[in-house]
């Protein structure tokens, strides 16, 4: 995707994207280590400190389990974003999967680009190409439609690097922490600037996250009456980006809970890590730094996808632990 420079709101306003792989339970990791993919260090012993914190009657920062609320980004902070958001990926498959329908494409833009393959003209399609092409290829269907949709193309797609589905790139790490703090009364919710009807269909099954605790972007949707069947149709218009100043939005919307601990790992992510860290009482607030060019990917100020440049500035004097994946983890992909 080398050339795509389209800042992260201008992506999730016409891209709607995310998620997988297999949840762990937390039985098991609550007993013995609880983090076994994490390296020893600051980064695993904070976790450990503040999930003992909130959790110990009695004790001066004990939260009680029904405020425990963490939440999660997924695109880089769960599992893999690059080359590019997999939602993103999933759109330029279906432009050509429908082109055969749809001949005038041939000579229209931003549909030749990706037809072509011709990733410079496509990012001259800046934000109105990008909308254009999710309107296209997310709208005009029912919900249902657009989750088999979605489910047959995450069980076939392949990453172009790890020549696996994308289902297997979710870090183990990061897997772990869910089940841990799961078993120590947290409920987890995922705050992604991807899809909601995209990640929905399969975050229970390879996160533990069901269905009604995923907040995402969304197209706007209409009820129908068809040949005595209440369906809901997907329209061509945007409802809502879940992203940057909006994921604070959402997690209000959806949630109704400050959360009292948040992960990300791009600066999308950074008002929600604002939201829940400044705030009275313990909080605890956790970046993904992509560091590793050997078993994953490294980036982040001038990545073109999960760019973490303000939020990386920050880290320190919001007293955020800044993972580093390179050094933090034993293993990234639960296939290394």
């Amino acid at each position: 995707m080398r050339g795509i420079r389209v800042d992260r709101r201008s992506i999730l306003a016409g891209l709607l994207v995310s998620a997988a792989a297999t949840p762990l339970t937390g039985g098991a990791l609550a007993q013995g280590n609880p983090l076994p993919s994490w390296n020893e260090g600051l980064s695993k012993k904070s976790i450990l400190d503040f999930v003992s914190a909130v959790t110990k009657e009695g004790a001066p920062d004990f939260v009680p389990a029904p405020e425990r609320i963490a939440t999660f980004d997924n695109d880089g902070t769960l599992w893999c974003e690059q080359p590019m958001y997999v939602q993103l990926a999933f759109a330029l498959d279906r432009v050509k999967a429908l082109s055969g329908k749809h001949p005038e494409w041939r000579r229209k833009q931003p549909f030749q680009a990706v037809l072509d393959n011709d990733l410079a003209s496509l990012a001259k399609a800046g934000e109105k190409g990008l909308v254009e092409l999710v309107m296209a290829t997310h709208a005009g269907m029912t919900t249902a439609d657009f989750e088999k949709i979605a489910g047959d193309w995450i069980a076939s797609a392949r990453h172009p690097k790890f020549d696996k589905p994308y289902t297997d790139l979710v870090y183990q790490p990061m897997l772990e922490l869910l089940a841990y703090l799961r078993s120590n009364g947290f409920k987890t919710f995922i705050v992604s600037g991807g899809g909601i009807d995209f990640m929905r269909p399969w975050s229970e099954r390879v996160y533990g996250i069901p269905p009604e605790q995923v907040v995402g972007s969304s197209i706007k949707t209409q009820f129908k009456i068809d040949n005595g069947v209440a369906q809901l149709i997907r329209l061509p218009a945007i409802d809502f980006v879940d992203d940057g100043p909006g994921k604070p939005v959402g997690i209000n919307s959806h949630i109704g809970r400050r959360p009292i601990a948040a992960f990300g790992n791009s600066d999308g992510d950074f008002q929600m890590l604002q939201w829940a860290t400044l705030s009275p009482g313990k909080r605890f607030g956790l970046i993904v730094h992509h560091t590793d060019a050997a078993r994953e990917y490294a980036y982040d100020r001038k990545s073109p996808f999960g760019k973490l440049d303000k939020a990386l500035d920050a880290a320190d004097s919001n007293g955020w632990i800044m993972v580093s994946m390179k050094d933090d983890w034993k293993r990234i992909f639960g296939f290394q």
